[in-house]
């Protein structure tokens, strides 16, 4: 049973192992390993894609071995330059710690607290000064970086690269050798910053990390990874009714990538081979992960009804406020104000897309306005056939 769960364990929802031989020999070895995957909150909470490397680490710690999550309360603030066409913004420090704070409970509701170390950069970078960044940036040179596919594109198309996008590596790297790593758990797009991380382990006289490359989480649209930025997310805080609507309506061509990495069903045997059902099998799973069976059911049934047009039946719809709306407000301000539409051109394309419905009646007009809360109180407010919310003061 122990030699199917390993095997399993270095195969599914795993895209690429960096030495995997000696990785089977730590494992055989049965001495417990110390595993890093580390987070930058770059912006408030987590969603599903942060979800697949937690649950691999999960897995591991099933059979022992220990997870240390760093939160990357440095890195943030240069911002991760993997897959960017341009120079990010950089976010202050308070920015980064309020981020931080809401990825505390939502790590535990994936990964066993008691088998968990949480390690903030700021342990070892605040004690850095001039000395150590003089003797980490030399020990690589300028063209290894450049090397790297998105720095070379940049590069090629005279697009400005900062020289703190060039640290950005260097810190992560340098993380593994402050907490001893035998094994970095990171995205595809993380492959560079991971094995930067062996080579500076191996000049500080340690060990060199095992690397484990996990496939990038395609978004609700199908085509680009799951970001918010993107606003093609499901966030872990989100209600069971919203996650479980955002889930069955995703395209038929990620529906067994999600099952893959978001669930531990047997894809070859237990499903429907009805897509359809494949897509409710899907959502109803990955919704139980994080609210339970009882939460999800409801969800089911809740979505399933309003989907069929039975709309009196309404008291599983989640509740949003409308504290943050300065009114008098027109329509697409009101949806961006209240968090259900990333921007207000966002909102103005869901009106104008047919898309926004308030107790049933299609608004048609971004510039409708109203006049004060009272009016909106207790209405339901529907986008698409994913999102419903019932408005509340």
């Amino acid at each position: 049973m122990i030699q199917k769960k390993t095997t399993e364990l270095l195969t599914r929802g795993i895209e690429k192992i960096i030495n995997k031989k000696d990785l089977d020999s730590l494992l055989k070895n049965g001495k417990p390993l110390r595993l890093k995957m580390g987070f930058d909150p770059s912006k408030p909470d987590m969603h599903l894609g942060h979800v697949v490397g937690l649950r691999k680490l999960r897995e591991f710690q099933e059979l022992g071995h220990q997870v240390i999550l760093i939160v990357g309360d440095w890195t943030a603030q240069i911002g991760d330059p993997s897959g960017q066409s341009s120079m990010r913004s950089m976010l202050t420090r308070q920015e980064v710690l309020k981020n931080a704070n809401s990825y505390m409970s939502q790590f535990f509701s994936i990964v066993d607290e008691r088998k968990t170390e949480v390690s903030w950069q700021s342990k070892w970078f605040e004690k850095f000064g001039l000395e150590q960044v003089f003797d980490l940036t030399s020990r690589f040179t300028v063209a290894q970086f450049l090397a790297r596919s998105d720095f070379s594109l940049r590069f090629n198309n005279n697009k400005p690269i900062a020289i703190t996008e060039f640290l950005y590596p260097l810190m992560q790297a340098y993380d593994s050798v402050a907490i001893k790593s035998d094994v970095e758990f990171g995205g595809t797009d993380q492959e560079f910053n991971l094995l930067v991380g062996r080579d500076l382990q191996t000049m500080f006289d340690q060990k060199p990390q095992q690397c484990i490359l996990m496939p990038i989480l395609v978004g609700l649209d199908g085509v680009q990874k799951m970001s918010k930025s993107l606003g093609n997310t499901v966030g872990l805080d989100e209600d069971p009714l919203s996650m479980y609507s955002k889930l069955e309506k995703v395209p038929d061509s990620i529906v067994s990538s999600y099952l893959m990495l978001l669930t531990d069903l047997d894809i070859n045997n237990e499903l429907n081979d009805n897509p359809r059902e494949r897509q409710k099998e899907m959502a109803l799973a990955v919704t139980a992960s994080f609210h339970g069976l009882s939460a999800a059911n409801a969800a089911q049934d809740a979505a399933c009804r309003l989907v069929s047009g039975f709309g009196d039946d309404m008291e599983n719809v989640p509740e949003v406020s409308m504290s943050n709306v300065d009114f008098p407000a027109k329509a697409f301000y009101f949806l961006s104000a209240i968090g259900l539409c990333a921007s207000s051109s966002e909102a103005r394309r869901q009106i104008q897309g047919g898309a926004v419905r308030l107790d049933g009646q299609k608004i048609v007009d971004p510039n409708l306005e109203f006049v004060n809360s009272n009016s909106l109180l207790g209405k339901v407010l529907q986008i698409g056939k994913k999102t419903f919310r019932r408005l509340q003061a």
